[in-house]
């Protein structure tokens, strides 16, 4: 029986708190990528690479040719550094395994074992995209937290709102009095 050769796409995208945090650059992931390829024997057909954008969906340039490629059979398979590099989305990860179940294509995760080629390696992508949603979910839920707490300190973030003006005679504090309407 004939083996497919796998071809394959490197995805690779970092954010710039990614990359603080975490201390991979895209530099490394590509090496690790492309040495994770030499040795099950993939040949690399392009390096796709997002720099500084956020996976909490799917629109970022890199990734849409990416998939582009996927569905003209031009790769056959997505190797990805973890799982959310390539999304942190559940609703995203379950189109994208469309995508690629149709298009007879898999994915391959180096870190976290997140790939579409048994059942536990599904069942383990999902997992991680679920997780990686929740982290996008709590950053926002601190975030509000933390400009509710900031307005009510009277520190107001921005420019002055349409329709108020800045009065700093009331106290130490920004304030704004409304002047129109």
């Amino acid at each position: 029986m004939n083996e497919v050769k796998k071809i394959a796409g490197i995805y690779i995208r970092v954010s710039t708190l990614d990359q603080a945090r975490e201390g991979f650059s895209l530099g490394q992931q590509e090496e690790q990528l492309k040495a994770l390829c030499e040795r099950k024997g993939y040949e690399v057909y392009k390096i796709y690479a997002d720099e500084g954008i956020s996976a909490k969906n799917d629109k970022r340039p890199a990734y849409r040719e990416m998939l582009s490629d996927v569905n003209n059979g031009t790769i056959n398979v997505i190797v990805a550094f973890k799982m959310d590099r390539l999304t942190r989305s559940v609703f995203d990860v379950e189109k994208l395994m469309t995508v690629v179940d149709s298009a007879g294509c898999d994915i391959d995760c180096l870190n976290d074992s997140s790939n579409t080629t048994t059942s536990t390696g599904r069942l383990t992508l999902r997992i991680m995209t679920s997780v990686s949603q929740n982290e996008i979910d709590k950053c926002s839920e601190r975030t509000k937290f933390g400009m509710v707490g900031a307005i009510q300190a009277g520190h107001i973030p921005n420019h002055t709102p349409l329709g108020f003006k800045r009065d700093k005679e009331v106290s130490t504090r920004s304030t704004y009095q409304r002047y129109c309407y």
